[in-house]
């Protein structure tokens, strides 16, 4: 199995102003993508089509795609999901608001924490499998790395004999982590900005989970 993470939103806590004006994001999605390894070229062809087919250059992001681009990614990866049910789309979104304070003062255990609520039950029954998060995703900075953390979750809390090999990359090189930050933005739009429609085409086949609600 191949596991892909990206997140949207970010891990400030400024709440006295509004977000772009001064003000921190209210919500931090995290996604992720559990694909067989035999299935792991499927995602990325989604993403290599809407390049080849509208000429982009360098790397797209969700977030700069119009509504109509963001639709027609959804609607393929709807068919994907519907053809090899094998392949899992979970994300979580934590309301930062309502985070306790002494937990915003080491954001990454909050990170860790979101992770391993998603992670475990998808991996913990698989012998090995390659995690693959977006090496600008944010970082576990205090105590172990979240590989090790959640290595750590598998072995000790579960008593699961899973091993992870942990392989960051960078999302402008691989297509399933694009695929990843497509979904993460679309889900996070809905819950930042009040975006419905293309939240609607998503959330089909997809799993997402509240946190701090």
């Amino acid at each position: 199995m191949h596991v892909y993470l990206d997140e949207s939103g970010d891990m400030g806590w400024k709440f006295t102003h509004p977000f772009r004006a001064g003000g921190s994001r209210r919500f931090l999605c995290l996604s992720f993508l559990f694909v067989p390894r035999i299935h792991r070229k499927k995602p990325k062809r989604i993403i290599a089509d809407l390049y080849r087919k509208y000429g982009w250059h360098g790397e797209m992001k969700a977030s700069a795609a119009t509504q109509s681009r963001k639709l027609e990614f959804c609607m393929a990866m709807n068919q994907l999901l519907i053809r090899e049910p094998s392949i899992k789309i979970d994300c979580i979104v934590a309301k930062k608001e309502n985070v306790q304070p002494h937990i915003r003062t080491d954001p990454n255990k909050l990170y860790n924490s979101m992770c391993k609520l998603v992670m475990i039950d998808h991996v913990k029954l698989v012998p090995d499998f390659d995690f693959i998060p977006d090496k600008r995703s944010v970082k576990v900075e205090s105590g172990n790395s979240l590989s090790d953390y959640l290595q750590t979750v598998l072995w000790f809390e579960c008593g699961a004999s899973t091993v992870i090999r942990n392989d960051p990359q960078e999302s402008h090189k691989n297509y399933n982590l694009q695929f990843v930050d497509w979904v993460s933005s679309c889900v996070w739009s809905h819950f930042e900005d009040g975006e419905t429609t293309v939240f609607k085409e998503i959330i089909r086949q997809i799993r997402v989970r509240p946190s701090f609600f």
